[in-house]
């Protein structure tokens, strides 16, 4: 099959489930099964403090998170976002009308939750802290993203290559090639490339500053299960975070059109390796420069042999590792509805267990909305909590700055009209329009008093029948 000529992106929000060829009142615990008594030992030891449920997790004397690799989440945990979240255990409020949740989920810990409300619909151990894989690598896009232009062109010298762990994911970067910004972050979002994370940190002042800026922009989003230590994932003594936090993660960087556009994207040509080919005699050669195909490694994206593309999914990020086992953050719309699901470390062992589960959670979910009442909200990050308290003020609720274009099914840049509709809860509005196909969904621009973190301006691109 030909590789396409263009970058392939799904859409943020998409309304198919059709690829585009182009580039109970009281509450409840124990409601889904919990994970199997058994365990597989870890390569590395896997956080799970213990401690009172309060905003901040419980750490060692050296300020790094205490770790065990008991595979029993602790009896309490932190309480961000809501008292019930830091209780082990499945939450959910059922009652008539609400769909029993599938039984068949067997993660250590997954969260559903409404990506522009941020209630939190249905947890189970969603404070628990856990090592992230690749997933991480949300966090470190969110950081770091907004500080290169996707024109900038950097040359790979063998130090950005240096300290990667043994059996990394890897794009494929060859020292002494260029690379632009863009085929960068394409290498972090589809192959989920630590050597594309390693070149980008280097870029960024280093290893050790970019793992410190994320730590820092962790704090920000009031993500405190997190602690980074390596920035693209990869084990390490001590690097955790939570179910909750990786949904915080994904909501912050789907505030920005370049995330949304690369976690979407399907599939893209990467470049390879630069070679001289001999010109006539007397005559200067040409240099030419090969490329290859890279294919979204999220399976509810692109398929697989057992698990079909999900309807209406839009990325996040998937991982993978011997100590945190599958991990995935995914983001989906159906009939108006925008819904998160992170799931971490299913004890089922079968392939793609993590994105059958996720889809499981998924369909639960989009049955439930507007059914099921939340046991928790998902906060917003501390600088929009300071700003809603000032009298008059206000904020695009986007993370790393204004976004407000959207994005054509060719790929270009095209200004999307945005509104505040009257009505929903605390002055919250959405507006869907249905166009010659195209739905577009107006959302709310500023951030509001209620803790509710709208995401921006977003276009669903029409999908091909």
């Amino acid at each position: 099959m030909p590789a396409p000529k263009k970058t392939v992106r799904r859409s943020l929000l998409v309304t198919t489930a059709v690829l585009s060829s182009l580039a109970l009142t009281a509450p409840v615990s124990g409601a889904a099964p919990g994970p199997s008594p058994k365990d597989k030992p870890s390569g590395t030891a896997s956080g799970t403090p213990s401690g009172k449920p309060s905003g901040k997790p419980s750490a060692s004397a050296s300020g790094k998170p205490s770790a065990s690799p008991s595979a029993t989440p602790p009896a309490t945990m932190s309480s961000v976002g809501g008292e019930r979240l830091g209780q082990a255990g499945t939450q959910v409020n059922l009652a008539g009308g609400v769909p029993v949740l599938p039984k068949d989920v067997t993660a250590r810990s997954w969260i559903v939750s409404d990506a522009e409300s941020g209630e939190v619909l249905a947890a189970h151990n969603a404070h628990w802290r856990l090592p992230p894989a690749s997933t991480l690598k949300m966090l470190f896009a969110d950081t770091v993203l907004p500080k290169f232009p996707k024109s900038e062109k950097h040359k790979v010298v063998p130090s950005d290559l240096a300290g990667m762990g043994a059996g990394s994911s890897m794009v494929g970067i060859k020292e002494g090639e260029d690379y632009s910004v863009h085929d960068l972050w394409l290498g972090v979002f589809l192959r989920s490339g630590n050597d594309a994370v390693h070149v980008l940190s280097q870029m960024n002042g280093g290893i050790d500053n970019t793992v410190k800026e994320m730590n820092a922009h962790a704090e920000e989003l009031q993500a405190l299960d997190t602690y980074v230590v390596s920035p693209d994932g990869y084990d390490a003594p001590g690097q955790v975070s939570s179910a909750y936090d990786l949904t915080l993660f994904a909501r912050s960087g789907l505030q920005k059109k370049d995330f949304r556009e690369y976690c979407s994207t399907v599939r893209a040509k990467f470049p390879g390796k630069t070679t001289k080919v001999k010109g006539p005699k007397g005559k200067k050669g040409k240099t030419t420069r090969e490329s290859f195909e890279i294919q979204n490694t999220n399976r509810l994206l692109t398929g697989d042999s057992d698990v079909s593309v999900y309807q209406g999914i839009a990325g996040v990020k998937n991982g993978n590792t011997t100590n945190a086992g599958a991990t995935f953050t995914g983001v989906a719309e159906r009939g108006g509805k925008v819904l998160l699901v992170t799931v971490m470390r299913p004890e089922k062992d079968e392939r793609d267990e993590v994105y059958k589960e996720t889809a499981r959670l998924f369909d639960w979910g989009f049955k439930a909305a507007g059914k099921v009442q939340p046991v928790g909200e998902l906060v917003p990050p501390k600088s929009a909590v300071r700003s809603s308290a000032q009298p008059g003020s206000s904020t695009s609720g986007q993370a790393g700055g204004a976004d407000s274009g959207g994005v054509e099914a060719d790929g270009s840049s095209k200004p999307v009209a945005s509104a505040t509709a009257g009505g929903g809860s605390g002055g919250m509005g959405i507006a869907l329009a249905i166009t010659g196909g195209l739905l577009v969904l107006l959302a709310g621009a500023a951030f509001l008093v209620n803790r509710r973190w709208p995401l921006p301006d977003l276009v669903r691109r029409r999908t091909r029948p």
